[in-house]
């Protein structure tokens, strides 16, 4: 029993292969990554307002449902007992009052001013900007300044819905929770001036909000710093006539904000010399109450006792009375406001570190597409001179291995085309213990120089080396049992011999079920991928595999490296790669091509890949010491092995960062120059394609499916490559799977594509 398991259990020094296909939580693990990705990416263009974005702006809209005592009154609106009452700031008083904020260049030196005036201010706060700089909220609290909603987006909320109002108010009252440990009872809308332009689609905003217990908070005089008219415009704009009181607007954020800065200053100085003195929005409250000019209460709060969500009912209110309108946050608003900060935190580095990840993958990406076009044009006017020449022609015997482990479907026609091979062969058919006849069609075809060896199932490995043991000649072939050869393929192949340094070559493997839509996406594969890769790697001298369809060694070279190796499930990586460190030479063979059967399913495409993937891991793995070797081992460590990893594994496994930053931008950025960006960078991979299917004279109507599969079939190989890195870092298992084969690939005509 043991020995027949093995066919199914190769050992592995990334994981030790079990019974057990890849455990479940592990691909929970993998989708729960993605998720979390696609959160971060959602949170940080939210923040950015790239998502939810709405740049509507009302004007010029009737007022006829506003009362007019509202439209004529004071710049602090509330509605205790659901009636509106506003109320204005007191003579000789100023609130200067800050929209747009926290902005990490500009509010603390605002700050700074502020506190060297001995003033305070009140800071209206976007929410999206809290959650990123809660450290300037903290400092606003603390010295003693008050703060306001102004709303999470800065939106028109005239134009929102009564969920998105409420949504825009909760969230940036959490960051504020976050931030400084408060809620706050005041509220400004983005866009407000003055009470009169209030009209009649604002007006039940502001009826709804101060049913909630908010007090909205106006202006009187605009400094309108936000058009940067000049130092002396800002001073004049911002003081009121006559030695009212006022509510004035500065900005602490929004742009560029030096004539604010040099402004301020100005202002207090002149003001304080009028006789003016300043204080808060809570604080105007409290000194309009005293003066008897309105029976508000002091602190602004609703007198029918209605409090903002997450403002604490009792003993909420700040001791310092120009923070009246502060609340301590309750408990759970307190850690919720925290987690919105923590996970701000988080979407401010990766999002930005994705990006940054993002351009080196595209760099890598474009520059293997470059150096695969310039090699492979180098190599294919190398190979195809008229007096190119490996060596005097080798028509020596060769022997073919062909490891069978049930394909009956398939062994048949395999072994019919290289009974038409044009250069002498023996066929050694090694029997893996298959169940279903496969050593008994083979004797049954009754081919010349074909030989039967029956083995007990011990896997493909242990297949090919008791097929080596047992070959005749001095080179071997090596093939699938599903694969077919043209006539010429087995002379083609083995030409390269005739250069003694040469140790094995690489066959030209072609898929021959392309007829369908994944053959077809299979066929593209092969043909830019694999085939474009190897005539580069052939010229760098770094061939990372010998295919398994096809490929040639001396069979000298693969005993003195130990043969076929078990260590992992990628055997012709793993010998591939012996060979570079021992020394031998690997190149490659364009013109021998064979046809091989490709997975027809896309579960059994999926086994095979993720299976390879993981087999290429395992096999770098185990040769990682190449990198500090000298001599041949030395060279393919650090020029193979870094090539590999990078075009094989790092660019694959982030290139979905491409596809997931294009969709994003597409629908929260700029549709049509994120659609643009896209197709320059597909015509640019079907240039490639193109001049690969050229290169082996294949037609070009297959790449009509190229955009197709760029959409579908990359992003499954991108996830089969995921699901493989996931597998290698936690130690998981993966067992040897067996395609199921149709036998539809038949006997190729010469040269057929």
């Amino acid at each position: 029993m043991a020995s027949s398991r093995r066919r199914h259990a190769t050992p592995g020094r990334i994981g030790r292969v079990g019974r057990q296909a890849v455990p479940r939580p592990r691909v929970v693990m993998a989708l729960l990554l993605l998720l979390g990705l696609v959160c971060m990416m959602l949170l940080d263009g939210y923040l950015r307002a790239e998502i939810g974005d709405d740049q509507r702006i009302r004007t010029g809209a009737s007022a006829d449902s506003v009362p007019s005592d509202v439209l004529e009154g004071g710049p602090i609106l509330s509605f205790p007992g659901g009636t509106a009452r506003t109320q204005s700031v007191p003579d000789k008083t100023i609130v200067l009052t800050f929209d747009d904020g926290p902005d990490p260049e500009w509010s603390g030196k605002v700050m700074d001013v502020l506190d060297e005036n001995d003033v305070p201010g009140t800071f209206f706060l976007v929410g999206s900007m809290v959650s990123r700089y809660p450290d300037i909220v903290r400092r606003m609290v603390d010295e003693g300044n008050e703060v306001g909603v102004h709303t999470f987006t800065h939106v028109d909320l005239s134009y929102q819905s009564e969920a998105r109002v409420k949504r825009e108010i909760a969230q940036t009252q959490l960051a504020l929770a976050g931030a400084a440990g408060i809620t706050t009872t005041l509220f400004r809308a983005p866009y407000s001036s003055q009470t009169d332009a209030i009209d009649d689609y604002s007006w039940p905003v502001y009826e709804r909000l101060g049913a909630m217990g908010y007090t909205s908070v106006f202006i009187d005089t605009d400094s309108e710093d936000w058009k940067r008219p000049g130092v002396s415009e800002i001073v004049e704009g911002a003081t009121p006539e006559d030695g009212e009181g006022a509510s004035v607007l500065f900005h602490d954020s929004g742009g560029d904000r030096s004539e604010t800065l040099a402004a301020l200053p100005k202002y207090i100085k002149k003001m304080k010399a009028k006789g003016y003195t300043f204080t808060t929005v809570s604080g105007a409250q409290q000194l309009d109450a005293a003066a008897g000019e309105d029976g508000a209460a002091a602190d602004g709060a609703a007198e029918d006792g209605a409090v903002p969500p997450g403002l604490a009912q009792a003993g909420g209110a700040q001791g310092d009375p120009a923070q009246a309108a502060h609340r301590e946050a309750d408990t759970a608003s307190l850690w919720e406001g925290r987690a919105l900060i923590a996970a701000v935190k988080v979407a401010e580095w990766t999002v930005p570190g994705l990006a940054t990840m993002l351009g080196v993958v595209g760099v890598a990406v474009l520059g293997r597409f470059g150096l695969m076009l310039v090699l492979a044009r180098r190599h294919h006017r190398q190979r195809n001179r008229r007096r190119f020449s490996w060596g005097p022609e080798v028509t020596e015997p060769v022997s073919v291995i062909v490891p069978a482990y049930n394909e009956k479907e398939c062994i048949a026609a395999t072994l019919s085309s290289l009974a038409a091979s044009t250069h002498p062969i023996e066929i050694v058919v090694v029997d893996d213990g298959s169940t279903d006849g496969t050593a008994e069609i083979a004797e049954a075809l009754g081919l010349p120089n074909v030989r039967v060896i029956r083995q007990e199932n011990a896997g493909k490995p242990a297949a090919l080396n008791n097929g080596v043991r047992q070959a005749r000649h001095d080179i071997v072939v090596m093939m699938d049992g599903d694969t077919v050869f043209e006539p010429d393929a087995v002379h083609q192949l083995v030409q390269p011999f005739a250069d003694t340094g040469i140790g094995a070559v690489a066959g030209n493997a072609k898929v021959g079920n392309r007829s369908t839509m994944i053959g077809a996406w299979q066929h593209i594969e092969y043909v830019m991928g694999f085939n474009l890769d190897r005539r580069m790697y052939d010229l760098l001298r770094c061939m990372p595999t010998i295919p398994g369809a096809i490929g040639a060694f001396r069979r000298r070279a693969v005993l003195e490296v130990g043969g076929m190796s078990e260590d992992t499930l990628a055997e012709d990586t793993d010998i591939t790669i012996a060979l570079h460190r021992a020394g031998w030479r690997v190149v490659y063979a364009e013109h021998a091509r064979a046809w091989t059967e490709a997975p027809a399913s896309l579960g059994q495409l999926w086994r095979q890949r993720y299976r390879w993937s993981y087999g290429t891991m395992q096999a770098l793995w185990k040769h990682r010491r190449s990198v500090t070797d000298r001599g041949p081992s030395g060279r393919f460590g650090r020029i193979g092995m870094p090539l590999v990893v990078l075009f094989q594994i790092v660019t694959p496994v982030f290139a979905p960062l491409i596809d997931v930053f294009t969709v994003y931008s597409m629908v929260f950025v700029d549709f049509q120059a994120s659609l643009l960006a896209w197709l320059a960078v597909l015509a640019v991979q079907l240039f490639c394609a193109a001049y690969a299917f050229r290169l082996d004279r294949e037609k070009y109507r297959y790449l009509l499916m190229m955009p197709l599969q760029q959409l579908a079939y990359r992003q499954l190989m991108y996830l089969v490559l995921i699901h493989s890195c996931v597998t290698a870092a936690t130690g998981g298992r993966l067992r040897w799977q067996k395609l199921k084969r149709t036998g539809e690939v038949g006997t190729p005509h010469v040269g057929a594509s």
